[in-house]
């Protein structure tokens, strides 16, 4: 279909017509219009995984490893790969948009969405945004481009106004999303956050330069809930307001076209854009969607397996790694993330899997019939208990493992029930009568005493056990974050002692109160073991054992959508249990589960220090495959790492009276500490293998022309006993520039593989723009000729090469 046609599409619609299309049917569809031929097109949560339109965890999905994760891959192919598997979860569950990649920077280590961004850099995470993007719209599915632009925390995130000049904006957080319409994005999406006086959704940004300098010519759609206003965003470059309906469009929408405040030739604009989707993604009578590739339940358990082992990031090795199965006879896995990780980071993006593979069954079926397998949990994590699932609940209607929902009327009379699997429900049935939820478990306590129950939501809610009300109250709803009031209510909790011998009847009610959500969340955990008796009862199987796994990590209540991070530490006893199996046994291997960076104050007193992040429903196989040498740790750290809080350059995400000011300027991540002089724990692009390498001959050009790209090509050879993988870096510098510029920055990559003894040669291209600069007072981007220095090495602090080359101009 041509554009003509679409113009011819167009002027078939009336005003109300076209105004309808431009906001949600749903919460998750877009408007259909028979009279042109167009059905609603279904959006869908991502990056980990795609949802579908209902929050359900018996409606499972395939779960990705975290954004973090594959910002970790340094690999295009895979990360492409992977943007395969999205496109077929999509086209299984219906879903035409998937809203994902998610192409903020690591700004702050602070910051609570850090999992669900790929890194610090920008060209790295152009590079990785691009190619998952290409691998999901191969297959006619779309792919959005989120959260345009400097929606880099999570604190005051609905209302704050970043401060930034157009240089940072353009040479750094803007960088990526020009990534991604290079690559042929279908759609943008306009965070909460303003920039520069302007709310995303009426910035200028959205028109230049999006869809005038890069030419974008997909669809500008509002975070949820993101659009307050009519008239400013129906001028600016927003195309669709989501979710709807009964959005500040609509009616208001059409009344300012036919008062004049807005020209009915801008409405056009954005139904065109809006016909453009739909004809990319067969959403049109005329046309149909490509076929997606076709992945079944092996394929990819495969793919993310593997994917595991390629993202992991091995920091520090000190001959353990890898275990040979043969060389143990007892293995001591240590830790609660060794039978309970955390697999996906908390708020919109999660999804619910059929099946996650912990550490603990990694490890076992690895060295199943080989050697004994030890579990020790250690401390308590001291966090919120979890919410009630098929562990020791049961719906006392019909005795299933799970719990029983009921919607009641104002005068408590049934309306609807059902069975489901968890105490987790953001999605009650709509039953247009209901005033309550009611969620209710008989629960078989495996231990007697004290426990911790909860119940998250707001309005009045109430909790029993065994007809015995141990809270009720009244909890107003004070936030509009969406995250907060429809995914993750706080909780409130109560303690209460059970017997291990009596079954108790736990009932949770929630009074639906108008604008606080649906989300309702019921939540049991048992007594925590005295920490001294755990902590030494670790101790001594860590001391009985060949070889220690200890596996520690964060939790959905540090890392989450909706919430920064107070601080870097891994929170309850973890460093202590760290600490104390590694005096007693050297072979200990360090996992750590986090989907940012933490701080390791033992870094240095363990054997080795293996990072997962969030790993994805396969974490335990892939994290088996590296321990016993299966499959090499690929990964590459997308994020310098500090050792301390203290030592990191950029930490500030909170706003001061509604402003968050970006003075770090172009100086973020490595550049930062560069800039700094301070060396960190680990340096961005850094990661061991399991071989050597020996970089031989760099041949770069002496001189270049301005506006033109240029390779380095970089002779390395493998010195181990195994194959293996190298990530050769590119950075370049400009000592003597007459213009701002970090002490070096990062320019691009290759990664090459070789076997035993082998050489191979890493092409690394240079793109054009990675030298230029963008000019505040000319408004244009620039390039200074003279001498800039190229440089090749591991990572940013581990260089092994540096040349000079002469910039000439055109």
């Amino acid at each position: 279909m041509s554009e003509d046609m679409l113009d011819r599409l167009v002027e078939k619609l009336d005003l109300v017509q076209k105004v309808r299309l431009l906001s949600g049917a749903t919460t998750w569809r877009t408007a259909g219009e028979p009279a042109i031929g167009l059905r609603e097109m279904v959006t869908s949560d991502g990056p980990a995984g795609v949802r579908g339109e209902a929050w359900d965890e018996r409606l499972t999905s395939a779960l990705l490893p975290s954004a973090s994760a594959i910002g970790a891959l340094w690999d295009e192919g895979l990360t492409e790969e992977l943007g395969g598997l999205l496109a077929s979860e999509a086209v299984r569950k219906g879903v035409d948009v998937v809203l994902a990649p998610t192409l903020n920077l690591h700004r702050t280590p602070l910051g609570g969405r850090h999992f669900e961004c790929f890194s610090e850099d920008p060209v790295l995470t152009g590079r990785t945004g691009a190619a998952l993007i290409r691998g999901i719209q191969a297959a006619g599915v779309a792919a959005t481009a989120k959260h345009y632009v400097a929606n880099d925390s999570e604190t005051g995130r609905m209302h704050v106004d970043v401060r930034a000049s157009e240089r940072v904006l353009r040479e750094v957080y803007l960088a990526p999303f020009e990534a991604a319409v290079e690559a042929g994005v279908w759609l943008v999406m306009a965070g909460y956050n303003g920039v520069n006086g302007a709310t995303m959704t009426a910035n200028p940004l959205l028109a230049e330069p999006l869809k005038g300098d890069w030419g974008f010519d997909g669809v500008v759609v509002s975070d949820w809930g993101a659009l307050r206003s009519t008239r400013e965003p129906a001028l600016a470059a927003l195309d669709l307001a989501m979710p709807g309906p009964q959005g500040p469009w609509e009616v208001l929408l059409v009344q300012a076209v036919e008062d004049g405040h807005v020209p009915e030739a801008a409405v056009d604009e954005k139904v065109r854009r809006l016909l453009r989707l739909a004809l990319r993604v067969g959403a049109l009578e005329s046309n149909r969607r490509p076929s997606a590739p076709a992945f079944g339940s092996d394929e990819t358990r495969t793919l993310l397996r593997r994917t595991v082992a390629a993202g992991s990031v091995l920091l520090t090795n000190r001959g353990v790694l890898p275990l040979a199965p043969a060389s143990v006879r007892k293995v001591a896995v240590i830790g609660v993330h060794a039978g309970s990780p955390r697999v996906q980071g908390g708020g919109s993006a999660g999804v619910f899997p059929a099946r996650v593979v912990t550490p603990l069954d990694g490890i076992r079926a690895r060295l199943d019939g080989l050697a004994q397998v030890v579990h020790v949990p250690g401390p308590g994590l001291g966090v919120p208990p979890a919410p009630l699932g098929t562990g020791w609940c049961s719906d006392p209607r019909s005795g299933k493992p799970g719990v029983l929902v009921r919607l009641l009327d104002e005068a408590g009379r049934e309306l609807h029930a059902e069975h489901r699997l968890s105490g987790t429900q953001l999605e009650p049935p709509v039953v247009p009568a209901a005033r309550t939820v009611e969620i209710s478990a008989l629960l078989r306590p495996p231990a007697t005493g004290e426990w911790t129950f909860a119940v998250a939501g707001f309005g009045r809610m109430s909790l029993a056990l065994g007809g015995r009300t141990v809270l009720d109250g009244e909890f107003p709803c004070t936030t509009d974050d969406p995250a907060i009031v429809h995914v993750n209510p706080p909780r409130h909790a109560v303690r209460a002692t059970v017997d291990s011998t009596e079954p108790v009847l736990l009932t949770a009610r929630r009074e639906l109160v108008p604008g606080a959500g649906r989300a309702t969340i019921v939540a049991a955990a048992p007594p925590e073991p005295d920490a001294a008796a755990a902590l030494a009862e670790a101790v001594r199987a860590a001391r009985d054992a060949d070889a220690v796994i200890v596996v520690v990590g964060t939790t959905e209540h540090t890392e989450t959508e909706g919430h920064d991070r107070g601080d870097l530490c891994l929170g309850g006893h973890q460093d202590a249990l760290v600490r104390a199996v590694a005096a007693v046994n050297p072979r200990t291997i360090a996992v750590v589960n986090s989907g940012g960076p933490v701080e390791l104050p033992w870094r240095d007193e363990v054997g080795a220090v293996l990072l997962t992040w969030f790993p994805g429903q396969e974490a335990g196989s892939g994290l088996a495959d590296v321990l016993f040498g299966d499959a090499e740790p690929g990964g590459r750290l997308p994020t310098t790492w500090a050792a301390s809080l203290a030592d990191a350059p950029v930490t500030h995400a909170r706003p001061v009276d509604g402003r968050l000011a970006y003075d770090d300027g172009i100086h973020i991540g490595h550049r930062a500490w560069l800039r700094t002089g301070k060396e960190p724990a680990y340096w961005f692009g850094h990661g061991l293998g399991y071989t050597g390498w020996e970089y031989e001959a760099i041949h770069a050009p002496d001189e270049a022309v301005a506006g033109s790209p240029f390779t380095v090509r970089v002779q390395v050879r493998n010195t181990g006993s195994r194959p293996g993988r190298e990530v050769v870096q590119v950075y370049l510098a400009r000592p003597q520039s007459t213009v701002e510029r970090p002490a070096r920055w990062f320019a691009g990559y290759a990664a090459v593989h070789a076997e035993p003894g082998a050489s191979v040669i890493a092409a690394v291209r240079v793109p054009a723009h990675a030298l230029r600069h963008w000019s505040d007072t000319e408004k244009a981007w620039r390039t200074e000729p003279g001498t800039y220095q190229i440089m090749v090495g591991r990572s940013a602090g581990d260089l092994a090469w540096e040349g000079a080359l002469t910039l000439r101009a055109v």
